[in-house]
């Protein structure tokens, strides 16, 4: 690398200094998802965010090899944390060979992360047309439009797949539910609640699941 082509600034150097106050245990909640729907409210409401329901998926195919992506939260309750995909993509590929995923929330601007790991397991077609049907329309012809994670030749290809489908179906007509689209289903195992703190020495607590399906929490070192 050139002169010319370093990076302008000093990496080394960026850093911010994070929050005095921080979590502590006799803040929680009884269950990681009301200690989530607490957080997840103050991101979505105070946090400037830009989409406090985007996570980062992080998944593993049989050999082990990782592979990560954003994609959006739809709907979290006790049984877990759902979001909906091409069932031929990537992430869907790997979660059949090997179900055990990550979930990350990014919230920078507050200085927080929540860090889910579970299993991933299909929603139901009742729950998977349900939610199709809240789409927009364009959102739902693009669920057929893209072969997801697949190779294409050039952009033309898929705006003309885009369009046919747009003479087919137009503004107001039903499209059909794709089959090969739908839903997962994260059953958490641990959440992780962290905040950023003063000196890196940041609150870590998380949640884990014990054998009956109640919770025990735990304190991490920063």
């Amino acid at each position: 690398m050139t002169d010319r082509d370093a990076v302008p600034f000093d990496l080394a150097s960026m850093r911010k200094q994070y929050r005095a106050e921080g979590l502590s245990e006799n803040e929680l909640a009884a269950t990681p998802v009301e200690q989530f729907a607490r957080w997840f409210k103050q991101a979505a409401t105070d946090g400037g965010l830009f989409e406090p329901n985007a996570m980062i998926v992080s998944t593993a195919d049989a050999e082990g090899r990782p592979s990560s992506r954003t994609v959006l939260l739809k709907h979290f309750d006790e049984q877990g944390f759902v979001f909906y995909t091409n069932y031929d993509s990537r992430k869907a590929r790997d979660l059949a060979e090997n179900p055990y995923v990550s979930l990350l929330f990014p919230w920078h601007p507050m200085a927080r992360q929540v860090i889910v790991t579970g299993v991933a397991r299909r929603t139901g077609r009742d729950e998977t047309a349900a939610y199709f049907r809240t789409r927009p329309h364009g959102s739902q012809l693009g669920a057929w439009a893209s072969a997801q994670s697949s190779v294409i030749a050039t952009r033309a290809d898929i705006d003309g797949a885009y369009a046919e489908l747009a003479a087919r179906y137009p503004e107001g007509e039903q499209v059909p539910v794709p089959p090969h689209w739908g839903g997962f289903r994260v059953a958490p195992q641990t959440v992780e609640f962290w905040q950023g703190r003063e000196n890196r020495l940041h609150d870590r607590l998380r949640y884990v699941e014990r054998a009956d399906g109640s919770w025990r929490v735990e304190r991490l070192s920063p």
